[in-house]
């Protein structure tokens, strides 16, 4: 049977390399990326030359995180491309703003939202709709937990979207256990391990019954599960 595969989240390096770890596992998998920042940093892995998501194999699917219409449109071109959706990996690495409050534009507080705490619900709300409709599988939510970038100002948004998709995470994982799917959370503490870290995402969802509600911090001295 044909495992179906779908990555959405912020264009980045920790992205692209779950990417390649699909394209090693699966004839094809399905890739939703947010639609680009109106900011020049991003925290954790950055948005450059590079480190876009491998081509290989790949179905591009649109995706307008604000739309709970393109969330379900996501969901139903994905199963219409792979057959399924078996596993879902959302990947959160949101931009990083900073300069001071005064600043930002009410059209730029509406896109970040939007685009890096609202969506999440209306995916995951599809997802696992889904899910407990097939009575299978499996949602696996994606965060750095590390700061890139110059420290000469304040961020007042990556911090804020990293803790509110770390609650949500935490509370899709409490809830998946009365459910016929699974759900992981993991974690990466530090930065230039995103290749190692994508092997290690898919080798501890093919062991879902073992690890489903739990979150999964990565660390290249050992790997723990919290």
């Amino acid at each position: 049977m044909i495992r179906g595969i779908l990555i959405a989240g912020n264009e980045s390096s920790l992205l692209s390399a779950l990417c390649v770890e699909a394209a090693k596992r699966v004839e094809n998998y399905a890739v939703a990326l947010i639609p680009g920042n109106d900011v020049q940093e991003s925290t954790g892995v950055q948005n450059q030359p590079g480190h876009r998501p491998s081509q290989n194999r790949q179905i591009a699917l649109d995706w307008n995180p604000s739309s709970p219409v393109s969330a379900k449109t996501l969901v139903l071109s994905a199963i219409n491309k792979m057959e399924h959706i078996d596993d879902a990996i959302l990947v959160c690495v949101p931009p990083a703003y900073r300069k001071n409050p005064e600043m930002f534009s009410t059209e730029e507080i509406d896109r970040f939202i939007d685009s890096n705490i609202k969506g999440w619900f209306f995916l995951a709300r599809e997802l696992t709709a889904e899910f407990n409709a097939r009575k299978r599988g499996n949602l696996s939510l994606v965060l750095p937990e590390f700061n890139a970038g110059a420290e000469d100002a304040p961020d007042f948004a990556r911090p804020v979207a990293a803790a509110a998709f770390r609650s949500f995470a935490q509370g899709i994982l409490l809830s998946s256990l009365n459910m016929p799917y699974s759900a992981m959370g993991f974690s990466l503490p530090e930065p230039g391990e995103e290749k190692a870290f994508a092997a290690y995402v898919f080798k501890t969802m093919e062991e879902e019954k073992r690890n489903s509600g739990r979150w999964h911090k990565y660390s290249k001295f050992g790997i723990f599960g919290r």
